[in-house]
């Protein structure tokens, strides 16, 4: 999984956005971790952890921004 800060994930639990460092997976890949915090709730960061099994929707930054 290639998450970038300014992406924004959907996943069982609502809608995400990565806002600090760049993600990072576990060895082998299996897990993700990423600081990220709800849309629409600034200033409330957590670190989120996604296993290679799950399903999560990513819309890139990059795309939203035209670049």
């Amino acid at each position: 999984m290639e998450l970038q800060v300014g992406d924004r994930l959907t996943d069982a639990t609502g809608e995400w956005e990565v806002v600090r460092r760049r993600p990072y997976t576990s060895p082998g890949g299996k897990s993700t971790h990423a600081h990220v915090q709800r849309i629409g709730q600034p200033g409330n960061a957590e670190v989120r952890t996604w296993g290679a099994f799950e399903h999560i929707t990513v819309k890139q930054a990059a795309a939203e921004e035209g670049r």
